[in-house]
């Protein structure tokens, strides 16, 4: 078997889910491989100067293509991250590298380190993922992928190639991917799973078998037993096996050493926010036990050497946390977690930072009370604030994720939110601003849906009447002309890494 995780995605460091799919097949002695052809991709189209010829002559992007080499060590390197103006300078760079590299493939084609997009082709229309499986050689990686999939074929016959979506940038690629292997092994069977495939096969207008004439099997949710029952091996839930991280280019990420992505969980424990994909989605919460947890991390640790631990969990749970002191690492962690009276101790928040905890993201969502309350976050605010104030003295950077634009928000709650976020701003590290999108699976939006949010059939989202009038064009004139523009908040906007954002931000602590 030949598992693939396609482009494009952040290439900070390997994809988690084929780890633990690699990991699921050794157990049961099932020879397979893996190829990270996000991050191989997105080195070839640089190292091989596919942007030669381009039309491209404005200052900046001769300045990108020139320091491409210089960018790739720097990015790599500890010291970068000490400058957030030499490291925003860094990553922007290799970015236009890589936009220029696109141009100069197709005029119409947009790729970048975390986007990729065709004028012409939606990776939310069925019918135009289709039609990237019927011109492959019309994706810039092709000529890559291509080489390594053949070269990969005719050295170990794999009977079915897994191909792991986990995001919209992926998509168009993956089904190019798919695309070229139906047209040139017709008899391998294509496995496709992941995060957006669940996320398709859990709405109910998706049509059975839509793909049935391209991908053999689509799988849903955790792949593990699925992915074994496909090849004849019955497994169960009770067996465990540890992610095996072998098989990826280690040390070829664009990170200052290797960071170690671990899921301790898949689906959330709290599970009961509105508007919830998860929720609404059905994800079953799914909990690997702490022991078999903390000893997948310490043999990880000991053989892989990372510099920093990801932890991948909805929210990382308070018994893995405990679990982390009690046995540490001796290696820097962040993940998810969700605001609790434990992280509004200081005690707790100092074991926390014994166990090795350098960063925790928080979903507060908003700092009003009322908005809380209706979307059911089970956030106190002066819980949240205690918290703020806790991680902060205990070392412990904080990365908050607000959203604007919820149903029970109107300007006068984003205004206590902006105000919230001021107060605390000496103890907020970073700050992710998102706007409020519909989910086509959420039950509460048959209350508010005006139609598609966008063309396509595969749209995960849909447009909504605001009860309030407060509609995204408004969001967006309050967080640009007044949310941003505030001098507290502008100064966390301003060490906010740019493109990589969370996954690089523990590096800038």
């Amino acid at each position: 078997m030949l598992l693939i995780y396609p482009p494009v995605a952040k290439p900070s460091e390997p994809p988690a889910g084929l780890a633990k799919l690699s990991g699921a097949l050794a157990l049961h002695n099932v020879p397979h491989s893996v190829m990270d052809l996000n991050l191989e991709g997105q080195l070839f189209l640089l190292k091989n100067r596919s942007f030669e010829g381009t039309r491209d002559t404005d200052t900046w992007t001769r300045r990108a293509v020139k320091n491409i080499d210089e960018n790739l060590n720097a990015i790599r390197a500890r010291s970068t991250y000490g400058n957030i103006d030499r490291y925003g300078q860094v990553v922007r760079e290799l970015n236009r590298a890589l936009q220029s590299a696109g141009r100069a493939f197709d005029g119409s084609l947009s790729v970048g380190i975390a986007d990729y997009g065709l004028k012409g082709l939606s990776p939310l229309s069925s019918h135009d993922l289709l039609k990237a499986a019927e011109g492959p050689d019309k994706n810039p990686f092709y000529q890559f992928f291509s080489g390594r999939i053949s070269e990969a074929v005719e050295r170990n016959s794999p009977r079915h190639i897994g191909i792991s979506v986990n995001y919209l940038s992926q998509a168009l690629s993956a089904f190019a991917i798919a695309g070229f292997i139906k047209d040139r092994f017709p008899d391998i069977r294509i496995i496709m799973g992941g995060g957006l495939v669940t996320s398709w096969l859990m709405r109910k207008e998706f049509p059975v078998g839509l793909f049935g004439g391209l991908v053999d099997h689509l799988v849903s949710g955790p792949g593990e037993e699925r992915l074994l029952s496909i090849i004849g091996i019955d497994a169960t839930q009770k067996e465990h096996a540890r992610p095996d991280y072998s098989g990826f280019p280690l040390e070829g990420y664009l990170s200052p050493g290797m960071v170690l992505p671990y899921s301790g969980s898949s689906g959330c424990w709290w599970a009961k926010c509105s508007f919830c994909p998860e929720s609404a989605e059905g994800n079953a919460y799914r909990k690997v036990e702490t022991e078999n947890a903390l000893d997948d991390l310490h043999g990880l640790c000991n053989s892989m050497k990372p510099s920093l631990v990801h932890l991948l969990d909805n929210s990382v749970s308070p018994a893995l946390m405990s679990g982390l002191e009690e046995r540490p690492l001796g290696v820097p962690w962040y993940g998810f977690a969700r605001v609790s009276e434990e992280l509004a101790d200081d005690d707790y928040c100092a074991m926390l930072k014994r166990s090795g905890c350098v960063m925790l993201k928080l979903g507060l969502e908003s700092g009003s009370q009322g908005v809380l309350d209706s979307l059911q976050k089970g956030i106190d605010l002066t819980t949240a604030s205690r918290a703020l104030r806790a991680l902060h003295s205990a070392g412990i950077r904080t990365y908050v994720y607000l959203l604007f634009g919820t149903p029970p928000e109107s300007e006068e709650e984003a205004r206590s939110t902006l105000e919230f976020t001021a107060a605390h701003a000496d103890a907020i590290g970073f700050l992710n601003l998102a706007i409020f999108n519909m989910p086509t699976t959420a039950p509460e939006a048959k209350e508010f849906r005006a139609g598609g949010f966008t063309e396509g059939d595969l749209s995960l989202y849909c447009d909504f009447t605001h009860p309030r009038g407060w509609d995204r064009l408004s969001v967006r004139r309050f967080l640009e002309g007044e949310f941003k523009k505030n001098r507290a908040i502008s100064e966390i906007i301003k060490r906010t890494p740019p493109i990589f954002t969370s996954n690089h931000a523990a590096f800038l602590v």
